[in-house]
């Protein structure tokens, strides 16, 4: 499956940003799919993650209360809602998708990667 992430941007401390991941697939309802970060010179990070049906999401502790991610399978998407962001949310943000229906923090357990979307918050 092929995954375009969009919505990146320049905003503010305490703003809020509301990324998009389209997949190229009708089987995107069949992928958990999460959401990741790295910001320069780190290690990508996890973000948030959410089951095919949506039922279930996870979520890193220095993002809980602030992010919500979601998907919506009949556009083959998963969005990340960002609020009260601050200058260490900043990063390339990558969604991926999982072939396994279990919400999961590692990298090397997603299957598919998009190209990432730059996200940067000023103070």
């Amino acid at each position: 499956v092929q995954l375009q992430a969009s919505g990146g941007g320049l905003v503010q401390a305490g703003g809020s940003l509301r990324l998009s991941c389209a997949a190229s697939e009708r089987t995107f309802g069949s992928y958990a799919m999460g959401w990741f970060r790295q910001a320069p010179g780190k290690e990508r990070e996890f973000v948030a993650a959410i089951t095919r049906s949506g039922t279930y999401t996870r979520y890193a502790d220095s993002v809980k209360d602030r992010f919500t991610i979601s998907r919506d399978n009949a556009k083959n998407t998963v969005y990340l809602q960002m609020n009260s962001l601050k200058p260490e949310d900043t990063a390339i943000y990558y969604c991926a998708a999982r072939e396994l229906n279990i919400l999961v923090v590692t990298t090397p357990s997603y299957n598919y990667w998009g190209q990432g979307t730059h996200v940067t918050v000023s103070s």
